[in-house]
């Protein structure tokens, strides 16, 4: 399961009061670098619209381990760990500059059908834009 690395670098508004980035922040930096993941395999925003079929988040483990701080650049490792059936799991990592890791999160997540509005199998395309194949 190949994994996919995404470089970012902590702006202000990425920062709360205490000057690190506020704990929601993470969740939308993870993001960010899932749809950079997908969309460079071939699975973008046009595809699951024409598709009518996209990925869903079921379920995220975050673990907070170090401070991330202003201009600080970090990468988000993003890997495909298991996929069983209809639901599969993601783990991503924010690495600090000295390959410290300063979050991690493990998402499950499934493939959305928008017509039947249920989950489904992951087909072949859905495969090569997670990095199974």
């Amino acid at each position: 399961m190949t994994p996919y690395d995404y470089k970012v670098l902590i702006r202000e508004s990425h920062l709360d009061t205490f000057g690190h980035v506020n704990n929601a922040v993470y969740l939308t930096l993870f993001e960010e670098a899932r749809w950079e993941f997908i969309s460079n395999n071939g699975y973008g925003l046009k595809k699951i619209q024409a598709a009518r079929q996209g990925p869903v988040i079921l379920d995220v483990t975050v673990k907070f381990l170090k401070e991330l701080r202003l201009r600080e650049e970090i990468t988000i490792r993003s890997q495909t760990v298991n996929y069983q059936g209809k639901v599969g799991q993601i783990k991503q990592v924010m690495l600090k500059p000295d390959g410290s890791i300063a979050c991690e999160a493990l998402f499950t997540f499934g493939l959305f059908d928008l017509a039947e509005r249920r989950l489904i199998e992951p087909t072949d395309e859905w495969k090569k834009a997670i990095g199974l194949v």
